[in-house]
């Protein structure tokens, strides 16, 4: 007999899904970007906006190619540039993926009967990262640990995810000191607001990650200048942030992926939450520019 919850995503599916938007921010992606947006156009959105972040490469040329709502943004900051692409939709729903995102022709579909199924206002797919490498494949368990369970979250990454257009009425991507790391602001400010939910669901999208060692120091290096720019903003909050960085990461959830068995889990997290941790250190110290 079918669960509960898969008979309400069989009938999300058989529902008429309202029209979506998808937008794509990328900037020097000439590598990535021709993927994603063969993947997204297969998936038959009914509107592809693209914003390049003045790329010095061929994004905006690719991207061309797929679409002719390319913007190309000035501002320097990819929070700004999300709200950017926001603001040139014209649908309902809104699919926020990135260059790095592989999406299969069913997946809008499915993260809209992910949405149907657990009355959320914004979902996150289910994330998986194509194995090249130690590094790629300990992310992947590290996401089986603590990201990948379906249902209310109190925080979830921007993309690839989902939105329902009421979501931007109330709360708008803020690049004011943000300017790097958009998710953890926008959800936090998202989640003030009571009459708004928002979740992972069960829509799998895998991405292509760069997997070297030296990829991933640099990338949590610049997640740690989001974290700076995030405690600065919301100064009540960085307690937690450094209990995260500095307890949840390198101990906790080591210990975690230990217990469930995904050992490569363990350096990969250590790693995140030293280097992340450091950089946030580092530059609250320095002062993070708090310019608009």
């Amino acid at each position: 007999m079918a669960s509960a919850a898969g008979k309400s995503k069989t009938k999300a599916l058989q529902a008429k899904m309202p029209p979506v938007s998808v937008v794509l921010c990328a900037r020097n992606e000439a590598k990535r970007i021709r993927k994603s947006l063969e993947a997204i156009q297969a998936a038959g959105p009914d509107e592809i906006i693209v914003v390049d972040g003045n790329s010095s490469d061929e994004t905006a040329a690719i991207a061309r190619e797929f679409t002719d709502k390319v913007v190309v943004s000035m501002t320097g900051s990819l929070t700004a540039d999300r709200q950017v692409g926001i603001d040139a939709t014209q649908n309902e729903l809104i699919a926020m993926i990135d260059a790095d995102h592989r999406i299969l022709p069913d997946t809008l579909r499915g993260l809209y009967a992910d949405m149907c199924e657990f009355d959320f206002d914004v979902v996150q797919a289910d994330l998986g990262i194509e194995d090249t490498g130690f590094w790629t494949a300990a992310e992947n368990q590290a996401y089986d640990v603590f990201l990948n369970k379906p249902g209310p979250k109190t925080m979830i990454g921007t993309a690839p995810a989902l939105y329902r257009r009421r979501v931007f009425e109330v709360n708008k991507f803020d690049a004011h000191i943000t300017k790097h790391k958009d998710d953890v602001d926008f959800f936090y400010r998202l989640s003030q607001k009571p009459d708004y939910r928002f979740g992972s669901g069960r829509t799998r999208v895998m991405q292509e990650h760069f997997s070297s060692l030296s990829d991933y120091i640099k990338k949590f290096a610049w997640y740690g200048i989001g974290d700076a720019e995030f405690c600065v903003k919301h100064k009540n909050r960085a307690p937690s942030m450094f209990f995260h960085l500095f307890v949840r990461y390198p101990l906790i959830r080591p210990v975690q992926a230990a217990l469930k068995g995904k050992f490569k889990a363990i350096p990969y997290m250590i790693l995140m939450g030293w280097v992340r941790g450091g950089s946030m250190v580092r530059h609250l110290i320095a002062g993070v520019d708090c310019a608009d």
